[in-house]
């Protein structure tokens, strides 16, 4: 119905296969792709304790959220998505995450939204981590759990209702601003931490509703052989994630290209101390 939406520019720069996908393949339950990826503990181990003896307190979730950050600031097309056939790109860059106030089994968990313009440094995304956890585990409520809130208050055979109506909404792009950013599932990536609940990664599924068109699951470490020198197995710590993605927006290439980086952080976290002069652009 309308082309221009709050937290989108379309963009038209793109082949004509790339955008007749989104009319072939109409859901992201359609066309996402599911892999995972190993990544050695020793490197992340040994910068996160040595950060420790700094007084810097970093761990995998922060190192992981900075590292796919850097990645979306130098691989723009990774920052769109898909709504009613045609292809958008955010002005900034979303996560979204699940912060859960205490570890009872009665402890109902809430997901929680944090926008970077992408040049940020590993240590003030870390403090920006820490400090939404920190306000989230003080707080009775935020602006996700009162939009929910406010949704389950209308009597029980509306409630399907007002949900089709936001859907529909968003689609034809007159979704409110005021929704869209307190919407945990109209980010660039969302992010679940498995590991502190003990569990291994899943291939956790792109919410149909919303614009999420990357999920990260990082589950619990284990041992396993890896080839040192081409000949020799040893054990190592090795960290799985889980990624799901939503293929529409950006071909296999681009996201293998994008990897690339993504791994190149984790290797090396040291590289997250530097800020970006300037995230790049995407397409007109």
């Amino acid at each position: 119905m309308f082309s221009k939406r709050h937290d989108g520019r379309r963009v038209h720069d793109i082949d004509p296969f790339q955008r007749i996908t989104p009319y072939i393949m109409k859901t992201r339950t359609d066309s996402q792709n599911l892999f995972n990826d190993d990544f050695l503990c020793d490197p992340l181990d040994s910068y996160i304790n040595q950060k420790k003896s700094e007084g810097l307190n970093y761990n995998y979730m922060k190192i992981i959220i900075a590292a796919m950050v850097r990645t979306i600031a130098l691989r723009p097309a990774l920052n769109r998505f898909v709504m009613n056939g045609r292809i958008y790109t955010r002005p900034k860059i979303w996560v979204s995450f699940v912060i859960h106030r205490t570890l009872r089994d009665d402890s109902a968990g809430t997901t929680v939204k944090l926008c970077f313009e992408g040049t940020e440094t590993l240590q003030e995304i870390s403090e920006a981590v820490d400090k939404i956890v920190y306000e989230t585990q003080n707080t009775k409520s935020n602006d996700t759990d009162k939009l929910a809130g406010l949704i389950m208050s209308i009597p029980g055979p509306l409630v399907k209702l007002a949900v089709n109506t936001i859907m529909f909404l968003d689609k034809h792009n007159m979704l409110p601003k005021a929704v869209i950013n307190a919407s945990p599932f109209h980010t660039s990536f969302f992010v679940t931490n498995l590991k502190s609940i003990g569990l291994r990664y899943i291939y956790h599924h792109v919410y149909e509703f919303g614009t999420t068109g990357i999920f990260i699951a990082l589950g619990k470490e284990k041992l396993k052989a890896v080839p040192l020198n081409n000949e020799i197995l040893e054990a190592k710590k090795v960290l799985t994630l889980g990624l799901v993605t939503d293929e529409r927006f950006c071909d296999g290439l681009y996201f293998a290209k994008s990897m690339k980086i993504f791994r190149r952080c984790l290797r090396d976290p040291k590289i997250l101390e530097n800020a970006l002069d300037r995230r790049l652009e995407d397409v007109k």
